[in-house]
């Protein structure tokens, strides 16, 4: 008899890293909930989605303060354990300097040698340039962490980032940085301006997102996000099953 060591491919258990976006950007929401409710909604779609024997569930949270880094487990009592964390985070104060996102995505790839899949939750409006020209600074290191995980970004959105009501006097505040400007939402040719400027941004996003490689998932707090989680999934399935085979015909 030959003696044979049986060893375990751990390839077949799948590590999940998310990146959740708590900086004081995502403590808005002018719809049902706030972008950060949207936001941990999207982590237990995910958490349950890659749920299964074996495979494991980490998170880095990029708040006001910093990224904390919740480690990789398996479970549902894990999940649920994340869930509870990330909605007890406290808000951020305005003016509060928070970690880059770019940073942040460093951290995530340098904490996952492993391939496994990456999902950045957040509204990618950190580091995107000022005179919509050139690349936001997080692309590069988006890029970076596809080239190891496949990559899933949930970008997470307001209909008022996207344009204004006629509502009269309005302030506006930057939640990252504090500043305040008044407006006058009454001017049709504001209200213009600033939808364009708004689907300008977008589009800087997801062409950015396109760039890095990653599979684009956007969310509002407005729809129905269960229904839009659901089809990208089977849009996402189709287009795995449409493939071709590795090692065969292109």
């Amino acid at each position: 008899a030959v003696p044979h060591v049986r060893e375990v491919d751990a390839e077949r258990e799948l590590t999940t890293w998310l990146l959740v976006d708590a900086t004081p950007s995502m403590d808005f929401g002018t719809a049902e909930i706030e972008k950060r409710e949207l936001a941990v909604a999207a982590t237990a779609a995910v958490g349950f989605l890659t749920h299964g024997a074996g495979n494991k569930l980490g998170a880095h949270v990029r708040g006001p303060d910093g990224v904390k880094r919740l480690p990789a487990r398996t479970g549902r009592t894990h999940l649920l354990g994340m869930l509870r964390a990330l909605l007890a985070l406290p808000r951020g104060a305005e003016g509060s300097a928070p970690v880059p996102l770019g940073e942040a995505i460093a951290g995530l790839r340098r904490s996952a040698p492993r391939r496994g899949l990456a999902v950045v939750v957040s509204d990618f409006l950190d580091g995107l340039p000022e005179d919509g020209h050139g690349r936001p600074d997080w692309e590069d290191e988006l890029r970076r962490l596809g080239a190891r995980h496949q990559v899933l970004a949930v970008e997470v959105t307001d209909p008022r980032e996207l344009e204004l009501p006629d509502v009269g006097i309005l302030t506006l505040v930057d939640p990252e940085t504090g500043r305040r400007r008044e407006v006058s939402t009454g001017s049709r040719r504001l209200r213009e301006r600033y939808a364009a400027a708004a689907a300008a941004q977008r589009q800087q996003v997801r062409q950015a997102l396109r760039r890095a490689g990653a599979a684009h998932l956007p969310l509002r707090t407005d729809r129905d996000w269960v229904a839009d989680i659901v089809r990208h999934v089977y849009a996402q399935r189709r287009l795995a099953l449409a493939a071709p085979p590795r090692g065969g015909a292109a």
